[in-house]
């Protein structure tokens, strides 16, 4: 999370932020829940959320949004696409009482906990299967029941976790990783993010977050496991099929890739006081990139690479127009035509 404007002049009646980590029975909240944390926002305290959401609500009738502070403001962003995505559930909190509120908020964390528990635990064994050499085994083998062999400790998995810009076949590089002499913080992207884990010091853009690995386990969660290895035309079922996605949202592509990450590691229990992983910093370190309005154009070009791969009959993965082509001047010229039509029509009513 970006730290500016850590300071507001909003009177603070909150509690910490509702963008971290919480816990929390019916079954559409629950259910909602579960598709909301792995495609909107995985680590969050939803209790919080809503509270402060409401609370914020009634100060912006007097005070805009831009005069609260970032991390309030990106708060306050994932509380309205909750309620955008949840008919009547702003009603429901308008008029519930503050442990009305609550109960609300641990059922949908607690959908959301439930569906990170769930890919943690798939992801943990399937994961091996990915990251096999063509045609042979893993040597030295990496158990599917435990974890205590991976991370930097594997010259497989480690190789993949490598810091981008770091050299794994360097025996120092390599043994201060595993020493732990040099601590590799979330926001220290392994190489595995990158197409055939090549990483472009000159164009840290190139190949970002489309390795066959990544889109390996986004298709296992998001689509089925027995959709991996099938042409892209038959995957339209699972999770993504139940909740009517049709297209790859950023924080989803995050989400998968902080569960990927966790699956390469040596720690077996997903937390945030976890400073091995960091996992936290890593997933909030992607959301800062995607939401980068300079990011904007690469962010664009990176959905509609995702959306070949998962949702290839969608329109999100339609390949833009290109610029001085024939196709792109016939709409340019449409829209101008259509724009003087309007023009004329308003001249002749007015």
């Amino acid at each position: 999370m970006t730290t500016e404007d850590s300071t507001s002049s909003i009177p603070s009646k909150r509690a910490t932020s509702a963008l971290q980590m919480g816990l929390c029975k019916k079954y559409p909240l629950v259910s909602h829940g579960r598709h909301f944390g792995r495609t909107v926002f995985a680590l969050c305290n939803y209790p919080s959320l809503l509270t402060n959401g409401v609370l914020r609500l009634e100060q912006m009738e007097d005070t805009p949004l831009e005069n609260f502070s970032a991390e309030e403001r990106r708060e306050h962003r994932v509380f309205e696409q909750l309620l955008d995505s949840y008919p009547g559930l702003l009603e429901r909190l308008r008029n519930g009482s503050e442990e009305e509120i609550l109960h609300v908020g641990e059922l949908i964390g607690k959908g959301a906990s439930g569906a990170r528990g769930d890919d943690t635990k798939s992801l943990k064994s399937a994961i091996l299967d990915w990251i096999s050499p063509k045609g042979a085994s893993i040597q030295p083998p990496l158990h599917r029941n435990s974890k205590i062999d991976r991370g930097f400790n594997h010259e497989l998995t480690g190789s993949l976790l490598c810091p981008a810009g770091l050299d794994w076949h360097d025996p120092e590089t390599r043994e201060n990783l595993r020493s732990g002499e040099i601590l590799v913080c979330g926001d220290q992207w392994p190489v595995f993010l990158y197409a055939n884990q090549t990483y472009d010091d000159e164009d840290p853009w190139c190949g970002l977050l489309r390795s066959r690995l990544l889109t390996s386990a986004y298709k296992h969660v998001f689509t089925s496991p027995s959709s991996v290895d099938k042409d892209p035309k038959a995957t339209r079922s699972g999770n993504a099929r139940l909740h009517g996605m049709s297209c790859v949202t950023i924080a989803s592509i995050a989400y998968i890739a902080t569960q990927v990450r966790f699956a390469l590691s040596s720690s077996s229990v997903f937390s945030r006081s976890d400073t091995s992983t960091d996992s936290e910093t890593f997933y909030h370190s992607l959301l800062d990139l995607f939401e980068d309005p300079d990011e904007s154009k690469e962010v664009d070009e990176l959905l509609i690479w995702w959306n070949r791969q998962v949702f290839p009959t969608s329109s999100a993965a339609q390949r833009p127009i290109s610029a001085n082509s024939a196709l792109s001047k016939i709409r340019i010229k449409r829209l101008a035509t259509l724009h003087v039509m309007n023009i004329c029509r308003q001249d002749w009513e007015g």
